[in-house]
């Protein structure tokens, strides 16, 4: 078990809370939500890929109510945390190419929230084709990510991801990412990009695969 999740449970009960205190340092996840909502306002079929523990989840879970709802991820803690309705929020541990191989293009929105640092950068346009290809015509692909900026947030987050979680990060900048979802989708895929408060590496794109993506 890494560092920071052994710490976690050492809080027992309060493990939630703390965990919920410790991620508000670097990314207001309601605000980041609520931008989500703002782009796929009638989502109903929503995949999250890397979604962890479930942070995420349960809060898409209550900005879209009517919403089915999969998390995915490599992690045996898939979903530990999540507190809310599972009648429509599902967890599965699998990788992104795993749901991908059943060819089954039913998803209206997938996200991959603060996931791409984690994965080798030769993997990536990978990654972003077995996304694209879980969307129906017309869906909504987020990728929202940590920029390297170099201030006091990303010198907690880069000893948060090493120390704490032990994972061997990379972080990129704007331009890279910008090129990156070029590269998978074609220029003029990314339909809208801002930030989400409180540090400006929160970076966060909607992109519009075209229906031909690989």
């Amino acid at each position: 078990m890494a560092v920071g999740a052994a710490v976690r449970q050492l809080f027992g009960p309060y493990e939630t809370h703390v965990g919920e205190l410790y991620r508000a340092f670097f990314v207001d996840l309601t605000a980041q939500i609520r931008t989500v909502r703002d782009w796929a306002p009638d989502a109903s079929d929503i995949c999250e890929i890397g979604c962890g523990e479930g942070a995420i989840c349960e809060r898409l879970a209550s900005e879209f109510p009517r919403a089915q709802i999969t998390g995915i991820d490599i992690t045996p803690r898939i979903g530990r945390l999540f507190k809310g309705d599972r009648s429509r929020v599902h967890f599965a541990q699998m990788t992104a190419a795993q749901l991908a191989e059943r060819g089954d293009a039913r998803f209206d929105l997938v996200l991959i929230c603060d996931v791409l640092h984690h994965v080798p950068y030769d993997q990536h346009v990978a990654l972003l084709h077995e996304a694209g290809s879980l969307l129906r015509p017309g869906g909504t692909l987020v990728i929202k990510d940590w920029e390297r900026i170099l201030n006091l947030g990303h010198a907690a987050c880069v000893f948060s991801d090493r120390v704490l979680t032990g994972d061997k990060v990379k972080f990129a900048n704007a331009e890279y990412f910008r090129t990156l979802l070029a590269a998978a989708f074609g220029q003029g895929a990314v339909a809208e990009e801002t930030r989400i408060r409180p540090w400006p590496n929160n970076l966060i794109f909607r992109v519009r695969p075209p229906p031909s993506t690989p």
